[in-house]
C-alpha cells in the first residue's frame, strides 16, 4: 500500500512538472478556425489565458469568434491555398509576437476533398483538398519556424484519423498521410532546437448534418462529365 502511495505521489509529481506555467504573453497560432476543432481550441485557449491568434478563412467567420472571446484573441484571414495570403499572415504573426517567438502552431484547415472513385477524379479535384491540408500546412510551417526555434515553441498538427483509411478516391487519405510523414521527419529535425513536434489523430465529431442530397448531387455531376467510355465501363448499376 505504501509502495502504491508513494508511486501515486512520484506520478503527480512528475505530471504537475509537465505542465505548461505562466500562460500569459505565450502565442499560440491555429489555422482554421471559423467552426469545428479550431474555433472550439481558440476559445479555449484564450479562456486558459494564451495569447491566441487564430487564422480564418472569411471575414465572417473572424468576427463571429473575436465577439465570444477576450480582446487579447486576434484574428487573421488566412487561405492556405494561396502564398500571398500566407505571407501576410507570417508577418501579422511576427508583428504579434513582437520578438518573442512563437508558442506554439495548431494546424486544423482542411481543404474540400471530392469523394468518388478514382478515375472520375481530375487533376484539380486533388489540388483543391492537397493544396490546403498538405502543401499550404508545409508551406506555413516552414515560414513560422524561425518564430518557432526562437521561443522553443512546439507544432501540433490535428489529423482526422479517417484520412488514415484509404476506403475511397480522393487527395483526402493523400492529404492525412502526408501530414503524419512531414511531422514525423520534422519532430526529429526540430528535436536539435528544443522544439517538439506532435500529432493529434481525432475520431469522428459532428461537424454538421450530412446532406445526402448534396453528396448524391455531387456525384452525379462528376459521373455526367465523364466520357461515354468511362461510364459504359462502370454501368449505372455501379453508380
Amino acid at each position: 500500500i505504501l509502495a502504491s502511495i508513494l508511486s501515486l505521489i512520484i506520478y503527480w509529481l512528475i505530471r504537475d512538472s509537465l505542465r505548461v506555467r505562466h500562460l500569459s504573453g505565450k502565442h499560440v497560432f491555429i489555422t482554421g478556425c471559423d467552426t469545428g476543432l479550431g474555433n472550439s481550441l481558440a476559445k479555449c485557449l484564450d479562456k486558459r489565458g494564451f495569447s491566441v491568434i487564430a487564422a480564418c478563412a472569411t471575414e465572417k467567420g473572424g468576427q463571429e469568434l473575436q465577439s465570444c472571446c477576450s480582446l487579447s484573441l486576434k484574428t487573421v484571414n488566412l487561405n492556405l491555398a494561396d502564398s500571398n495570403s500566407i505571407a501576410r499572415a507570417v508577418v501579422f504573426v511576427t508583428e504579434e509576437t513582437a520578438g518573442k517567438g512563437l508558442f506554439g502552431l495548431v494546424s486544423n484547415a482542411e481543404g474540400t476533398a471530392p469523394v468518388a472513385p478514382t478515375e472520375w477524379l481530375r487533376i484539380e479535384d486533388f489540388h483543391s483538398v492537397l493544396d490546403v491540408s498538405l502543401l499550404g500546412l508545409i508551406e506555413i510551417t516552414l515560414k513560422l519556424l524561425p518564430l518557432l526555434k526562437k521561443a522553443e515553441g512546439r507544432v501540433v498538427n490535428l489529423i482526422n484519423a479517417k484520412g488514415l483509411m484509404a476506403f475511397a478516391g480522393g487527395g483526402y487519405s493523400l492529404s492525412k498521410w502526408g501530414m503524419e510523414a512531414f511531422s514525423d521527419t520534422l519532430r526529429i529535425e526540430m528535436q536539435h532546437f528544443g522544439v517538439k513536434v506532435s500529432i493529434v489523430e481525432h475520431g469522428f465529431f459532428k461537424a454538421g448534418a450530412v446532406n445526402s442530397d448534396v453528396v448524391e448531387k455531387y456525384l452525379l455531376r462528376l459521373w455526367n462529365r465523364l466520357t461515354p467510355e468511362i461510364r459504359g465501363s462502370y454501368g449505372e448499376k455501379y453508380f
